[in-house]
C-alpha cells in the first residue's frame, strides 16, 4: 500500500515538477523560481488527483481537499525537498535546455530517488492509519446513490 501511495504521490509531483521545469526552462527562468514554480505545480497536481478519486466515491468538493491536504502533505513535501535538491546538486542540470539528455536524466533520477526515500515514510504513516490509509478507505466503500458525502465505516 506504501509503494502504491507512493506512486500515486509521485505522479501528481512528476506532471507538476516536469511542467513546472519545463516552463521555467523555455522561459530561461533561474534556479529559485523554477524551483518555486515547479514545487507549486507539484501539490496543485498531488493534490488534484487524490481529490478526483474521492469526489469519484462522491465526497464533497470540501471533504476531498482536506483529506488530500491531509494525506499528501508531508509526502508531497519529502518528495519534492528530495527531487528539487537532486536537481540542484547535479552540476548543469537546473540550466541544461529543454533538449539536453542532462536535464531529462537528472529529472527522472530526482523522482526515482524521490520515490524511494518517500516510500517508507508513506509506510510509516499508512501504518499508523493516517495519510493514504484514510484515502483508501473510501475507494473500498461503494457510494450510496444520491449521497453528497461519505465517511469510512
Amino acid at each position: 500500500m506504501a509503494a502504491s501511495a507512493t506512486l500515486h504521490c509521485l505522479t501528481g509531483c512528476a506532471i507538476g515538477e516536469v511542467l513546472g521545469m519545463v516552463i521555467a526552462t523555455a522561459l530561461g527562468w533561474h534556479d529559485v523560481p523554477s524551483i518555486l514554480l515547479a514545487v507549486a505545480l507539484a501539490f496543485v497536481f498531488g493534490y488534484a488527483l487524490t481529490m478526483r478519486g474521492l469526489i469519484r466515491a462522491r465526497v464533497t468538493w470540501r471533504s476531498a481537499l482536506r483529506l488530500a491536504l491531509a494525506a499528501d502533505t508531508l509526502s508531497i513535501l519529502i518528495m519534492e525537498i528530495v527531487d528539487n535538491g537532486i536537481m540542484l546538486m547535479v552540476p548543469g542540470a537546473m540550466d541544461a535546455g529543454l533538449a539536453a539528455l542532462l536535464f531529462w536524466g537528472s529529472l527522472a533520477f530526482s523522482l526515482l530517488v524521490a520515490f524511494l526515500v518517500t516510500t517508507p515514510i508513506n509506510k510509516w504513516i499508512i501504518g499508523r492509519g493516517k495519510g493514504h490509509a484514510v484515502i483508501h478507505s473510501y475507494h473500498r466503500q461503494p457510494a450510496p446513490p444520491g449521497s453528497p458525502d461519505r465517511r469510512p465505516a
